[in-house]
């Protein structure tokens, strides 16, 4: 949960509110192999306030280059779903 929260936080610092609606499960494995890999322990942590998806919860989300990197997969993933709808003309683009 921890890298989920810290996924959305990043991508509203990074790339605004609207950018948050991207977030999925997907982009998570690059937050979890980052922070596993760095030698920082639990430094990649911090308190994030309370939030109406954590039921108003404080909680210790992902920070730092995981989260961010994660993030930017997370957009590239959503743009390449939009390009696809676009190309197959299905989704919200289907035809009459």
């Amino acid at each position: 949960m921890a890298h989920l929260c810290g996924l959305c936080l990043a991508l509203r610092g990074d790339h605004g509110q609207l950018a948050r609606v991207v977030t999925n499960y997907d982009g998570l494995l690059i937050s979890v192999l980052t922070e596993a890999q760095a030698d920082d322990g639990g430094a990649l942590r911090r308190k994030a306030g309370p939030c109406a998806l954590r039921g108003m919860r404080t909680a210790s989300v992902a920070q730092g280059e995981g989260a961010r990197l994660a993030a930017a997969v997370s957009l590239v993933l959503a743009s390449a779903k939009v390009r696809d709808h676009v190309a197959d003309r299905d989704g919200l683009l289907a035809r009459g």
